[in-house]
């Protein structure tokens, strides 16, 4: 402990957002940054601007992003840092915030496997690591659910969905995702997770894709909504 006090003398942790120094207790943001961040009201609503997203779509449980994401704004930056800059810290460090998020909600009960939204092998081995892992270890820390990342697999390196139109999107995540090792979801709630959710064609796939394991219920949670 002392040696880590030393060290932060000289090299102290500072808040991605506003890059002031950080206290003992604050991780990645500092309490202020966090406060700023708009929440959305996904969690105390089941009826809300996610899970519209999916009406007529696929059957969901439920589904929620934590934070709304606005263009320069905090929830943008955060993801900038969880996806482009080595963030595995801030990966964890959201899949906490999520997790205090999911605790405290009436919506999400009898949550029994996390899966993290694969990455394509290709498209993992560039980048390093893959976000929504480091979100599902996040909530493993405080919720203690088994986190499944061999099970559904990306079989698909498709193009960038940022620039494409809903439609678009829906055609592009067609047969992206495969299973592995069925029998370890049957009868499951699965809880999705990832980082960013826009038209949701990309967990709607995924969620399509586990729920022709016999039994499986889908929820989904994101750090924010586009």
């Amino acid at each position: 402990m002392f040696a880590k006090d030393f060290l932060a003398l000289f090299y102290p942790s500072l808040c991605i957002i506003c890059a002031s120094n950080l206290l003992k207790h604050e991780e990645c943001i500092c309490i202020s940054c966090l406060h700023q961040t708009p929440k959305t009201d996904c969690f105390i609503n089941s009826k809300n601007d996610v899970s519209e997203r999916f009406w007529g779509r696929i059957k969901l449980e439920n589904a929620a992003a934590l934070f709304d994401f606005n263009k320069d704004g905090n929830a943008q930056k955060l993801i900038h840092q969880l996806k482009y800059e080595e963030g595995k810290n801030v990966g964890i460090f959201l899949g906490k915030q999520l997790a205090y998020a999911i605790n405290e909600s009436e919506c999400f009960n009898n949550i029994d496997i996390v899966i993290p939204v694969p990455l394509h092998p290709k498209k993992q081995k560039l980048r390093g690591y893959n976000q929504s892992d480091f979100i599902a270890k996040g909530i493993k820390e405080i919720l203690d659910i088994k986190v499944n990342k061999k099970s559904l697999i990306r079989i698909e390196n498709t193009d960038s969905q940022t620039r494409k139109k809903r439609f678009s999107r829906w055609e592009n995540m067609m047969n992206s995702f495969d299973l592995r090792s069925n029998k370890k979801l049957k009868g499951k709630h699965i809880l999705l997770v990832d980082d960013v959710i826009t038209t949701g064609s990309t967990l709607e796939a995924c969620a399509q894709k586990l729920q022709e394991v016999e039994g499986v219920k889908v929820s989904i949670a994101t750090i924010a909504v586009a």
